[in-house]
């Protein structure tokens, strides 16, 4: 994306393939920046809200710090098809994060029934009135290995992203 008012407006078109990982019950990896500039990956629950993709944190621990300094992210994704390559499949996620407070504490009570079981109960009731932060991804390109790329298998990853 060259950054335009117009270009930066529009959502992602995020193929329905990579919109289904990203909603099952597979954990993400979250990219962030430290302020040295360092990375600092973590695992997180996601899930899609319209065109972005979402997850959330009772507290400020570093991913969050990071993301309202940063708002630049990336996500990995891991599937459970092997690739023609011989690889499993996998889903990188390069966007922008929105970090806003409250909200929390529902997102993660909607994530949990996916990553826990219909019946799961998480966070505890006791942390309902903390706010919390979500975080919210604007998709700005994706690759990987995977339905969700263009290109013969085996070709390199850097060839595939779009």
């Amino acid at each position: 994306m060259s950054g335009s008012p117009d270009e930066k407006d529009m959502a992602f078109a995020l193929p329905e393939s990579a919109r289904r990982l990203i909603e099952s019950p597979a954990l993400a990896h979250v990219v962030s920046l430290n302020p040295d500039g360092s990375p600092h990956v973590t695992g997180v629950w996601v899930g899609m809200d319209g065109g972005d993709i979402v997850f959330a944190s009772m507290y400020a621990w570093r991913k969050t710090q990071n993301l309202q300094q940063d708002e630049r992210v990336a996500l990995t994704i891991e599937g459970d098809g092997f690739h023609g390559s011989g690889l499993r499949e996998y889903l990188v996620v390069y966007g922008t994060a929105e970090v806003t407070e409250g909200g929390a504490f529902s997102l993660l009570r909607r994530l949990a029934r996916t990553y826990m079981g219909q019946d799961a109960q998480f966070p505890p009731d006791q942390l309902s009135t903390l706010g919390g932060y979500v975080m919210r991804v604007r998709i700005e390109k994706i690759g990987g290995v995977g339905p969700w790329t263009a290109g013969p298998p085996g070709l390199p990853e850097d060839a595939q992203t779009t």
